[in-house]
């Protein structure tokens, strides 16, 4: 005679994780922090949650060992960041109209074109001499690409951004203004798809 197991809630009904693992000292994220997070995303785009891609390009998890293998989440994060997007897009177009969502993503482009139209070595704040920010160089270059981007049309995605990293210097730029501006670029981006 068979038995009927039940799940309490620490069992999972597919013991297959989503990602794959981090073996060996490498740290990976918190699986249970993802999963939840993943859910919370599941229902915002089936129209049951209020999370928005901002919420989703700025989700952070803890590492831990025998964690999901960042990259593989970053990934599938960058996805539902776009599927979000999209799902904005159409709601704002069909409240607003086109010509509303296309004239507000124009608007925000100017922006960023004003704000990098500074000087190089001068298109953000810095930090002191014994503090460290994202070298200079580096998001110069970054910035000059979405200058780029954004004035001649040459090509950038929003990957290219989600997976620009920056080497620390003394007295380099400070962190929360250029991510602040890499995000709004995202926006643009996405907008435009």
């Amino acid at each position: 005679m068979a038995t009927e197991e039940r799940l309490d809630s620490t069992q999972v009904a597919d013991p297959r994780p989503a990602f794959s693992l981090t073996t060996g000292r490498t740290r990976g994220y918190h699986r249970a922090a993802v999963d939840t997070f993943l859910a919370a995303a599941r229902t915002a785009f089936e129209g049951g949650g209020d999370l928005t891609a901002a919420d989703v390009r700025v989700a952070s998890f803890p590492l831990v060992k025998n964690g999901y293998v960042i990259s593989e989440v970053d990934a599938a994060l960058g996805r539902v960041e776009d599927a979000l997007a999209g799902r904005a897009r159409e709601q704002s177009v069909r409240e607003k109209g086109a010509g509303a969502w296309v004239e507000e993503a124009r608007a925000e482009a100017q922006v960023i074109l004003d704000h990098l139209a500074r000087p190089k070595r001068h298109r953000f704040a810095r930090t002191g001499v014994l503090t460290f920010g994202y070298r200079v160089d580096e998001v110069d270059h970054v910035a000059s690409r979405i200058v780029r981007y954004l004035r001649d049309g040459e090509p950038l995605t929003a990957e290219q951004l989600r997976g620009a990293a920056f080497r620390m210097q003394r007295g380099g730029y400070r962190e929360e203004q250029v991510d602040a501006l890499l995000d709004a670029t995202i926006d643009v981006i996405l907008a435009v798809r």
